[in-house]
């Protein structure tokens, strides 16, 4: 059996891992960036203007062309796709579940949310 450090650290092999400047950079070239923090986090601390919102609860099902209910911001297993979450850890496992279903181009922020605000980098 694995530890939850070595989950993270087989989950983390499998994406991309953005600083949250070159998580910006991405942003300005065209990546998309999921938020997959829950709605009281976002209310509390705010969000990464252009953003979008998937809880960590459907975001298979969003990021799944396959799906009913995929979103097509998402649905595409070639688009560049950056997750975030607060501190960066539940976002990693996240990003290896995307690839599990396909998507080829994955990473998530180092630090999460938080390290993107500390930062300084722009919080709406």
């Amino acid at each position: 059996m694995a530890s939850i450090e070595q989950r993270l650290e087989a989950a983390r092999a499998k994406i991309g891992r953005l600083t949250p400047q070159a998580a910006a950079s991405a942003i300005e070239e065209g990546a998309t960036i999921v938020d997959t923090r829950c709605r009281d986090d976002r209310d509390a601390e705010g969000t990464v203007p252009g953003s979008i919102h998937h809880p960590l609860s459907v975001l298979e099902w969003r990021a799944d062309p396959s799906s009913d209910t995929s979103d097509p911001m998402i649905a595409d297993f070639d688009a560049r796709l950056i997750l975030m979450c607060n501190d960066g850890f539940s976002s990693s496992f996240a990003g290896e579940r995307l690839v599990d279903i396909g998507h080829r181009n994955v990473a998530d922020v180092i630090g999460g949310f938080r390290a993107w605000s500390q930062a300084g980098l722009p919080v709406s």
